[in-house]
């Protein structure tokens, strides 16, 4: 049996062990700002839910009630102007992670398919891909694909780490491409519903897929804009033959969402309110904490939408996390998302309030 060491990079967050102690020694405490977790409550209406489905003692359907993908459809229509999608073309996931760690797989794809991840990305797509055992190519256009067909491409919009928000006619474009390839698409858009400098849109937005389905799959997550992390609880959606198939391997292999659960994402779908007040806090955040380091003298760049600043100060990005750490403040340095990251540093925003303004405190001081 190989080691996990043998088929897995280091875990990313292991290799800043190091700065997160020399942070922890400021005498204020360390400031966290390396992972996007949220801090702030669970809204009430998804407690209430949680509470009222507490007695479940059968099991859950690896397919969810149709009242989950119901509301989930409702969602996607009232907020992203998507239409035509039939509850049956959702699926439930146990958070959006275990979806893309075990998509390649749970697609049958393996040796000898490629897939296309971009240049600056989320780890986990590149994970998945190789436990598959895929070929991977790191792309942000068709032209660096060449002649080659991709099984899977993934897109991020707005994108972790760096917050870039591809607009309408780059979408369409990468849907055309694909589908001439042949290949999936699947767009990771957890961050949807976190724009700040424009505006952000699904793949499944009727103007770039042209009012069809297939080949497209788009992935969604409760955990930011719910602060539901804890909970594990995402959806995919689109393609029905490639939901259907992922139904079906998924039930022999008991991906299910607990019943509670459930009940809690289904209302927290309903309730655009306790969003809209998340926004407003993050957005105060973000701006306290993008003046900080501008005049600590980053340059913060993207950075239009999800909740991360992507910041350089022009050198390489371990020595811009050491110089945060020794203020007490850690940060993930930009080279755990691909090698283009190698001279920035992402700083998110989802800390509490005393903690952002503690970093500000001791950026300007």
């Amino acid at each position: 049996m190989a080691r996990v060491s043998e088929r897995f990079p280091e875990f990313p967050w292991d290799t800043i062990a190091g700065a997160k102690a020399r942070a922890a020694e400021h005498p204020g405490g360390i400031v966290d700002l390396s992972i996007g977790t949220p801090v702030d409550p669970t809204p009430e209406v998804a407690r209430e839910a949680l509470v009222g489905a507490a007695d479940s003692p059968g099991y859950p359907t690896v397919f969810g009630p149709e009242s989950l993908r119901q509301a989930a459809v409702d969602w996607l229509e009232r907020r992203f102007e998507i239409t035509g999608l039939s509850p049956s073309q959702v699926l439930p996931t146990v958070g959006s992670k275990e979806l893309i760690a075990n998509l390649p797989m749970q697609l049958g794809l393996g040796a000898g398919d490629l897939v296309v991840i971009p240049e600056l990305a989320y780890p986990t797509y590149e994970v998945g891909a190789r436990y598959a055992g895929c070929e991977v190519l790191a792309a942000d256009s068709t032209i660096a694909i060449g002649p080659r067909k991709p099984a899977l491409i993934y897109l991020n919009s707005p994108a972790n780490p760096h917050g870039r928000i591809l607009g309408k006619d780059h979408l369409r474009k990468v849907v055309e491409f694909a589908r001439e390839r042949g290949a999936l698409l699947v767009s990771d858009e957890c961050y949807l519903e976190f724009a700040w400098d424009d505006e952000p849109f699904s793949v499944l937005h009727p103007d770039i897929c042209g009012g069809s389905f297939d080949g497209l799959l788009a992935v969604h997550s409760l955990s930011k804009r719910s602060n539901l992390a804890g909970y594990r609880d995402a959806f995919v959606v689109g393609d029905q033959a490639v939901v259907d198939e992922l139904l079906a391997v998924r039930k022999h292999l008991g991906f299910m969402l607990p019943t509670p659960v459930q009940a809690a994402m289904t209302a927290a779908l309903a309730d655009d309110t306790h969003v809209q007040e998340q926004q407003q806090v993050y957005a105060a955040r973000r701006a306290d904490l993008r003046a900080a380091l501008e005049s600590a003298g980053f340059t913060v760049e993207h950075s239009q939408g999800a909740l991360y600043l992507w910041a350089t100060r022009g050198e390489p990005c371990r020595d811009t996390v050491a110089w945060l750490a020794e203020r007490g403040i850690l940060v993930a340095p930009g080279e755990f998302y691909g090698s283009a990251g190698a001279q920035h540093v992402r700083v998110a925003f989802t800390a509490t309030d005393d903690r952002i303004a503690a970093a500000v405190e001791r950026l300007t001081a």
